[in-house]
């Protein structure tokens, strides 16, 4: 008997990968997200790339970055399907052996995770056995279809004269098999977008968040001044939406985390170990602060940065009740989902007040922010300070331990530099000649900015307008009024902190500490 045609034997292959990967998201919708294979894989694979791969991602792909390693994970996965399915022979199941070492080492990346449960990897056994199931069927299928010259050889023995039907059932038979792997196909990933579906509505804090009641404030922000943003010109809003808030972190598929469920362990360096419920931080005061969030993957000119309002408890009245150690310098905060970020223990204990935030811009933390806890450090890049999601800070030193992100090459520590941006005019934008206004943002978080200075061309430095400064922990809103000539031009902005310290003209990229530079814009006056 012939083998199955090289196109049948590789759709064999993706539609029995299909099986099991859709039977694996299936069941895993009833053991919880710790048992989703995909998230899995790709959270593995997240933390097995180099510190400067991973960069690029987030330079290339800015916020869609994870949406970038999905469709990447599900292509090579096609790939190795398909490679398994040319493989596969009734006689030597090699594809079947391919298929059980992605489903061991999908097996392997589910219990790497934090918080994995030995069951959780139920589902994708069970999904890798029906995946080597429908393989083997769809091969031994094929194993007994004529081929048409077998159909034509005993055409030729019975003289010309044989049975008329021989064709008929091999293509038949053909027609048969290749219709059961479109079915196959179909059936899976029919089975993995209910195992979605099914998954987000079980596991869901969606529902929860909504009904969630935000704590009166005991001390609330003060009131952002009506002359915070310069007139005459569109800059970015000084609060930023929630839905515009970027988002840059390691989560493949966001931590759904019930606050009846949620705990914040404060151990290592203290007195005493101690546990937080959400009933045990009512006692405390409740704050509001504006803070400016910034990425230290920003670069120059970049637009990871955003600014809001958040309502939570300090960190150092949670700590004071621990007793920090004197000798302790870091705080090495945890997520649920096993990230970490190691803090200057003086950032989360002086006057800036840090936060364990609890809403934003007055509603319970989005999803995709932190809900229902996460950290918001005045001063600091994100890296070392706001871990979302915060279930765990442990009280240790900077020579002792090191965080997801020091460990690939960053730095220890991560204060927020002095920057500033142009917004209008836009990069090779063209604007009419005449009186035009242009403006942007500047930041120097926990110093705050005393001025900004705009040149255009190769001209002077000018003294650009300021809104208002709201606090040293938020960015400040410039604008700059300017008779513009027909011709290219070129903007370029600095900011000076109230350190007296001048933004850096020296270009260096984000790593290890933060971009530095002059954001340069050229456009043309028509």
């Amino acid at each position: 008997m012939a083998e199955t045609a090289p196109a049948m034997r590789t759709l064999s292959g993706v539609a029995a990968a299909a099986v099991a990967v859709g039977l694996t998201q299936l069941v895993a919708a009833l053991f919880g997200r710790g048992a989703d294979a995909l998230n899995a894989v790709g959270s593995a694979v997240i933390d097995a790339t180099p510190g400067a791969v991973k960069e690029w991602a987030i330079q290339t792909f800015g916020t869609a970055d994870k949406m970038f390693l999905s469709v990447a994970v599900l292509a090579v996965m096609v790939i190795i399907a398909a490679a398994a399915g040319r493989l596969e022979s009734h006689r030597r199941p090699v594809g079947s052996v391919v298929f059980v070492a992605a489903g061991a080492a999908g097996c392997a990346a589910i219990l790497s995770r934090a918080g994995a449960r030995p069951v959780d990897i139920i589902p994708t056994v069970i999904g890798t056995l029906c995946g080597v199931a429908a393989l083997r069927l769809l091969v031994a299928r094929g194993k007994h279809r004529p081929t048409g010259s077998a159909a034509m050889s005993a055409c030729a023995k019975s003289g010309g004269h044989g049975p008329a039907s021989q064709p008929d059932t091999a293509t038949d038979m053909g027609r048969r098999q290749w219709l059961m792997a479109f079915g196959l196909l179909c059936a899976g990933l029919l089975a993995g977008v209910v195992g979605g579906i099914l998954t987000r509505r079980l596991h869901s804090v969606t529902g929860e968040r909504r009904t969630f009641a935000v704590p009166p404030v005991n001390r609330p922000a003060p009131p952002v001044p009506p002359d915070i943003a310069p007139k005459g010109v569109a800059l970015p809003s000084f609060i930023t939406a929630n839905d515009k808030f970027y988002r840059i972190d390691t989560a493949l598929l966001v931590p759904q985390v019930s606050r009846n469920d949620w705990r914040l362990k404060i151990h290592g360096m203290v007195d005493r170990e101690v546990t937080y419920t959400f009933d045990d931080l009512q006692p405390f005061e409740v704050i509001e602060k504006v803070v400016t969030l910034t990425c230290v993957s920003n670069p120059v000119g970049g637009d990871l940065i955003s600014n809001a309002k958040w309502t939570g408890y300090r960190v150092r009245d949670l700590l004071a009740r621990a007793g920090v150690h004197r000798d302790a310098d870091m705080v090495l905060s945890t997520s649920v989902d096993g990230f970490t970020a190691g803090t200057p223990v003086e950032a989360l204990t002086d006057g800036r007040d840090a936060l364990v935030a609890i809403t934003m811009n007055g509603e319970p933390l989005p999803v995709d922010h932190g809900y229902p806890a996460r950290l918001v450090v005045p001063g600091l890049y994100g890296y070392v300070s706001a871990t979302k999601w915060v279930t765990d800070l442990e009280l240790t030193r900077f020579d002792r331990a090191q965080a997801y992100w020091t460990k690939l090459g960053w730095s220890a520590r991560g204060p927020i530099k002095t920057e500033s941006r142009i917004d209008v005019p836009r990069s090779d934008q063209q604007i009419a000649a005449g009186p035009v206004t242009f403006g942007g943002v500047a930041w120097a978080q926990n110093r705050g900015v005393r001025a900004v200075e705009v040149r255009v061309d190769d001209g002077p430095w000018r003294p650009a307008d300021l809104g208002a400064s709201y606090s040293n922990d938020t960015w400040r809103l410039w604008s700059y009024r300017w008779t513009a000539t027909p011709g290219s031009h070129s903007i370029t902005v600095r900011a000076t902190d109230n350190t007296g310290a001048v933004q850096t003209g020296d270009e260096a990229g984000v790593m290890p500490d933060g971009a530095t530079g002059w954001h340069t814009v050229a456009f043309t006056a028509a």
